[in-house]
């Protein structure tokens, strides 16, 4: 089994600190800036950062399924983790600040299945993820922006 990756990043019109804040808080603002394709998004457990256990469907290609994820916080301040409780996906939110502004990383690893299924999976995953990450990043952008505004 191979290591699958996808990734998208963007500039984003907010300081670090604030950003990282949104990212990192489930019961108040994360959710805000999902796009449709995540649903069903619940909070289990904590809600802000280190211990807080979400859920959520996606949908992405022609599959939905469902994730259950544990929040942790490797480098507080810089980058939220989310670990799937039931595979190997680990999903990385990194925020490095950027003068007024911060630059914001989606990264998402897991271990690809074998054979040709693994193949098709390394081949097209990667791209419809970063797709979806791209629109939530323009969303958390937007989100920022009007939360500054409000």
């Amino acid at each position: 089994m191979a290591e699958v990756r996808a990734m998208a990043e963007r500039s984003i019109k907010a300081p670090a600190e604030r950003v990282y804040s949104y990212i990192a808080d489930y019961r108040e603002h994360h959710h805000r800036f999902l796009p449709p394709a995540f649903s069903d998004f619940a909070v289990e457990q904590g809600g802000v950062g280190e211990g807080t256990v979400v859920r959520f469907r996606l949908s992405a290609g022609r599959r939905s399924r469902e994730y259950r994820q544990m929040v942790t916080e490797p480098t507080p301040g810089r980058v939220v983790r989310e670990s799937d409780l039931g595979s190997s996906s680990v999903t990385n939110f990194t925020v490095t600040p950027d003068g007024d502004n911060s630059l914001v990383r989606i990264e998402t690893t897991w271990q690809g299945a074998g054979g040709v299924g693994g193949f098709f999976e390394r081949l097209f995953a990667p791209r419809v993820l970063r797709r979806l990450y791209a629109d939530e990043l323009a969303r958390l952008d937007r989100y920022a922006q009007e939360q500054a505004a409000a």
